[in-house]
């Protein structure tokens, strides 16, 4: 046994599952095939976006599968990095935008309500405790979101797949609206989500070969 968790071969052990649990097995792949298929979004953006939610779950598996489907959609090595910094950006807002959370819980008599959109004027707390570190994460977000050799639509869209993968509230509403801006349609930003959704649980399937491993060990 190689002393690894991660190998491709290691995916061989998913066979088993045609035995151990049929129905969901066919269940998962009739939703991974469905969400993946061409629709308002070609294939190539699909697989682009299964490449940027398989960087939020951090599922080697995913990435590995995703990257080669990618490449064969005609999927440039650019763009593919492209998508991952629209990961990058977002994830560093979730944290950021997270912060205005601190206001209210130094506040004694702040209401209860937790996800509030008015919460972001608190972004200040953070502008002003860490000047330097902000304006950097600032210019760090515009630059990821840019038109590049994906346009900023896309990415967009990217980002609001990755707002839901992330299940961040404030995300989502400053990302849709963004997409939304830049000519995003309800069916486009649709199938985004579906493909995070599928993606997040990919990662789950593709990790009982690990479960299967260590259960044989």
């Amino acid at each position: 046994m190689s002393n690894s968790l991660y190998q491709k071969e290691n995916l061989k052990s998913l066979n088993q599952l045609k035995n151990l649990v049929p129905n969901q097995l066919h269940a998962f792949s009739e939703f991974n095939s469905n969400v993946l298929k061409e629709g308002a979004l070609t294939r190539k953006e699909k697989e682009l976006i299964a490449i940027a939610i398989a960087h939020v779950t951090e599922c080697p598996y995913c990435i590995d599968i995703h990257t080669r489907s990618a490449k064969s959609e005609g999927a440039t090595l650019e763009e593919l990095v492209e998508a991952v910094f629209v990961v990058s950006g977002v994830e560093a807002g979730g944290v950021v935008s997270h912060s205005t959370h601190i206001t209210n819980a130094l506040n004694p008599d702040a209401d209860d309500a937790l996800y509030g959109r008015s919460n972001l004027k608190n972004i200040n707390y953070l502008k002003k405790g860490s000047p330097d570190g902000y304006k950097a994460y600032s210019e760090f977000s515009s630059s990821v979101m840019k038109e590049g050799q994906l346009s900023t639509k896309f990415k967009e869209i990217i980002a609001v797949a990755v707002a839901h993968a992330t299940q961040c509230p404030y995300c989502i509403e400053i990302h849709v609206k963004n997409a939304e801006k830049n000519g995003a349609s309800h069916e486009e930003l649709s199938e985004a989500i579906l493909v995070a959704s599928a993606l997040l649980a990919g990662g789950s399937y593709a990790h009982i070969t690990n479960l299967i491993q260590a259960y044989n060990d």
